[in-house]
């Protein structure tokens, strides 16, 4: 036999050679093997019995078949066979039989390359003979997929059913792709009603059955039979500039204005209600909910056919802050508006409105205990801003608190300072929006308020907790000022949440986290429901993060932020990679951890020239 470790000049043709100098050491190579093998070599992959191959592949043993409680002990492998192999893909979802006619369903998590049946030392010629080829013949390689169980599926009175993944099936068991939507949404847990989010996906790429539609839509629980509405337990949509975010927003929330959406009020209480939607817009993007979306006829059928709520919404209403000069201009939308103002009287329930600029307890406490029970002594409750700063510019007042003990002189100049500059917020030329309570919340209405207009960022902040705070406290009361704020399901949107909602050492910050803490843990008794927007999950405070039941993960490039989201490993590593209206969604009471693909349009308009 040739010597195998010299290969010079197989690149050049040997003038005479009748036979190419790999060909022949090649030809020596597997006749020395043939001769020495005891194992009868293979002519072709032929099976028996004749038939038709089911599934992909089969079950391997080869390395060990286990379940176990501990995840990280299982062990479970298919060989998937040559001509399926094209059409794998990490995440696919896979059934494998018992005997006794109940079904694991799993999903790749892995694909490998095994050994070669034909194990020799001779890698260098099966390279070079490879690489003057068109290809290699993929027989001569195993396939394995690692596969994880997700649960065992068992028909109980003809209703197909779930549970933990409790045994092992047996080596050698075919391995076939889920095809039937009953099977995949029982095996992931899926509701079959629901609020619309988007289809189940693996890789970018929408998984098919052989059921008309082919796809299968995911969708949140919105009733009590089957566990608390999850609108009320609360959702985070995140991700990055272009992810597809707000499109996305628009769309759920779409169907939470569905005309046939409604809630029970109240325990044994027979009357249902339809949900309020007030969404604050930091951007001028969802007026135009009220408009119909770009998209034709064909489309819109198959989203009947779906059951899939959408067209324009016309009961969508803009209030708009009147602050300062500022000035609203709304071609984008055909929207009705009407402008409000923030009273100051606001503030003697939330003191914490006029500590933007952030005063210290003991500042705060000299605020909230001295001088605003002093000023509604000597104006009443209905007393403006500018006489609060007539209050605080008086020197005898100063001088009385000082010599009482009550306020020291430069505490009082210190919460006179940053007082100041909400001359532009506080008792506009508008009306109160304590006087439109009725128009702001109604029963299956969008209410947007718009701050894009306001260029100074404490006054945007300032009227979007002054609103958001109205609406907590009026939910969390047991003796509301405004019943029919208490009495309507409400769905609070906040576009760019993380400006409002994060964690801080100022005053307003504690108290704002605070309020909003409490309202996403009684939400679900109240029928108050966070909706959350943002690029920056990790600047959202964790007390009000940890309230929050829906996960929807949009593109993230940030690994900070792709961390803060607190969704499985598995799905992770996908997020940065994921294209425009690709999400995963991690909702554990509803669910399986899940990719979705989006709608292709959205529902309303969206876009200023759309």
């Amino acid at each position: 036999m040739s010597d195998l470790g010299d290969f010079t000049g197989l690149d050049d043709d040997a003038e005479g050679s009748e036979q190419d100098p790999v060909e022949s050491t090649v030809g020596e190579y597997n006749e020395t093997v043939e001769s020495e093998s005891t194992e009868p070599a293979f002519d072709s992959f032929e099976a028996t019995p004749a038939g038709t191959d089911r599934g992909i592949g089969v079950l391997s043993a080869g390395t060990g078949l286990q379940i176990h409680e501990d995840e990280r002990e299982t062990q479970l492998r298919a060989y998937v066979t040559a001509q399926n192999r094209t059409d794998v893909r990490i995440g696919t979802y896979l059934l494998a039989d018992y005997p006794d006619a109940e079904r694991l369903f799993c999903r790749i998590s892995g694909l490998e390359y095994s050994q070669e049946y034909r194990a020799d030392d001779a890698t260098e010629i099966h390279a070079r003979r490879a690489m003057r080829t068109d290809g290699i013949d993929e027989e001569d390689f195993k396939l394995m997929a690692s596969l994880d169980p997700v649960a065992v599926l068992y028909e109980d009175d003809g209703e197909t059913k779930r549970r933990m993944t409790d045994r092992v099936p047996k080596p050698e068991t075919v391995v076939s792709v889920a095809q039937d939507k009953d099977d995949i949404k029982t095996g992931l847990k899926i509701p079959g009603d629901g609020v619309f989010l988007g289809h189940l996906s693996v890789g970018g790429q929408k998984v098919r059955t052989a059921a008309t539609p082919d796809t299968i839509d995911y969708r949140l629980k919105d009733d009590y039979e089957s566990g608390d509405p999850l609108v009320f337990r609360h959702t985070l949509i995140a991700g990055g500039t272009g992810s597809g975010k707000t499109h996305g927003a628009k769309n759920i929330l779409r169907q939470y204005l569905a005309a046939d959406r409604a809630y029970p009020i109240g325990s044994g209480d027979d009357r249902t209600v339809r949900p309020a939607v007030v969404q604050f817009d930091p951007q001028d993007e969802y007026a135009q909910m009220h408009d119909d979306g770009a998209y034709d006829d064909a489309f819109a059928r198959q989203l009947d056919s779906e059951g899939i709520a959408h067209g324009g919404h016309d009961d969508t209403l803009v209030f708009v802050p009147k602050v300062g000069n500022a000035t609203y201009a709304a071609s984008h939308h055909r929207a009705e508006q009407l402008e409000f103002t923030i009273p100051f009287s606001m503030v003697h329930a939330n003191p914490w409105l006029i500590a933007g600029s952030g005063l210290n307890d003991n500042q705060y406490n000299a605020l909230v205990s001295v001088l605003l029970p002093r000023f509604r002594q000597e104006y009443g409750r209905k007393g403006t801003y500018q006489q609060f700063r007539s209050f605080m510019d008086d020197p005898a007042l100063k001088e009385e608190l000082d010599e009482t003990g009550q306020v020291h002189e430069a505490t009082f100049d210190a919460i006179s300072r940053r007082a100041r500059g909400f001359g532009d917020v506080f008792d506009q030329d508008a009306r109160p929006i304590t006087d439109l309570i009725s128009q702001f919340v109604s029963p299956g209405q969008l209410t947007v308020v718009p701050t894009y207009h306001l260029t100074e960022s404490r006054s945007a902040e300032t009227v979007v907790l002054a609103l958001s705070s109205l609406l907590v406290d009026e939910k969390l009361s047991n003796d509301p000022t405004y019943e029919r704020i208490k009495e309507t399901p409400l769905i609070v949107g906040m576009d760019e949440a993380h400006n409002f909602l994060t964690d801080a050492d100022t005053v307003q910050a504690k108290k704002v986290i605070g309020k909003f803490t409490d309202a996403a843990k009684q939400g679900r008794k109240e029928r108050l429901g966070l909706f959350l927007i943002t690029q920056d999950p990790q600047d959202i405070a964790d007390a009000v993060f940890k309230q929050i039941n829906t996960t929807i993960v949009l593109n993230l490039g940030d690994e900070d932020a792709i961390s803060a989201v607190n969704i499985p490993s598995t799905l992770e590593s996908r997020v940065p990679y994921m294209e425009k209206g690709e999400m995963v969604v991690y909702s554990p009471d509803n669910s399986e951890p899940v990719e979705l693909i989006g709608l292709p349009y959205c529902l309303t308009r969206h876009g200023r020239d759309s």
